[in-house]
């Protein structure tokens, strides 16, 4: 634990996600924020945050950094003026949500200044935030992530150090995309079951169970394409049987499918490269064909 009297944090951008931090880190030590659009500095989660006008004075009252901003070019340009400023900070957190490529050139300039930078992607909620309890997901070398490590553990209920800069970034842009995506399945899914007069709360506690959509990712995922095991099990044929059954279906109840008909190609092209008995988990083999990777252990 970091007395508060020992640490001043500085915190860039102050919207939800950034008042939300500021109001957790203010429990454990000084904290200092700015935001461009003064009309923020009105939350109630900064009344124990001192505010200022601009990133100089800022920098005139903290070495370290936290950046919580809407957009990559938000960022490139915030870590630029910190950069740039008479008092340039020793350490750089980035907890906005950018991709790898965009941490990672943030953090080839903090280099060249001989600034520590680390991508603290927030793998939890605003109310877990602003209750002290952030899962931060860190890219970064191993000395700029002991530095952060101090200041996060302040906020934190867990931090994983995933591995070089932009890997936090990275695993973050990759959970959410999984989440979007299974969002826009789960609204083609119970759209289904209204046409079919299905009550959506049977279905809700069927994708609930061990044959739910947890089966994909525990078993075919972590028993079968982690281990390059596509003997037995269910085949390409049949799920591909499934697959149609549910396109016809939802064609017939003049349900739009995007999500659900887009994941229908592969199958398509699975059963023409010759994959038709081995179990679906095999359609990885496409992407490891495409994408010149090997996604077994």
């Amino acid at each position: 634990m970091v007395d508060k009297m020992d640490i001043t944090i500085g915190i860039i951008g102050l919207g939800n996600a950034g008042s939300a931090l500021a109001k957790a880190f203010s429990k454990k030590c000084s904290v200092i924020g700015y935001d461009i659009n003064p009309e923020r500095y009105n939350s109630d989660n900064l009344s124990t945050v001192k505010l200022v006008n601009s990133i100089d004075e800022l920098l005139l009252n903290t070495q370290t950094v936290v950046l919580s901003l809407p957009n990559e070019s938000s960022s490139v340009e915030v870590a630029a003026d910190l950069l740039m400023s008479k008092e340039s900070p020793e350490l750089i957190i980035e907890t906005s949500t950018i991709g790898p490529h965009t941490a990672k050139e943030i953090d080839a300039k903090c280099k060249k200044e001989g600034v520590a930078f680390v991508d603290a992607a927030i793998g939890s909620g605003v109310k877990a935030m602003s209750l002290g309890k952030a899962v931060f997901l860190v890219g970064g070398n191993d000395q700029d992530f002991l530095l952060a490590q101090s200041i996060l553990g302040l906020v934190a209920d867990s931090i994983h150090h995933i591995g070089e800069t932009g890997s936090g970034s990275g695993l973050k842009v990759i959970n959410n995309a999984v989440v979007h995506s299974i969002l826009v399945v789960l609204i083609e899914a119970i759209t289904m079951a209204r046409k079919l007069q299905i009550p959506i709360p049977t279905l809700v506690d069927l994708l609930k169970g061990d044959d739910g959509i947890t089966r994909p990712l525990l078993h075919r995922i972590e028993e079968r394409i982690l281990e390059g095991d596509y003997t037995g099990g269910m085949s390409v044929t049949n799920a591909r049987k499934d697959s149609m059954l549910a396109l016809e279906t939802a064609y017939e109840y003049g349900v739009p499918l995007f999500a659900i008909s887009g994941s229908h190609i592969p199958y398509d092209i699975a059963k023409d490269k010759g994959l038709g008995e081995k179990d679906y988990a095999s359609l990885a083999t496409l992407w490891e064909t495409w994408s010149n990777v090997n996604l077994s252990n």
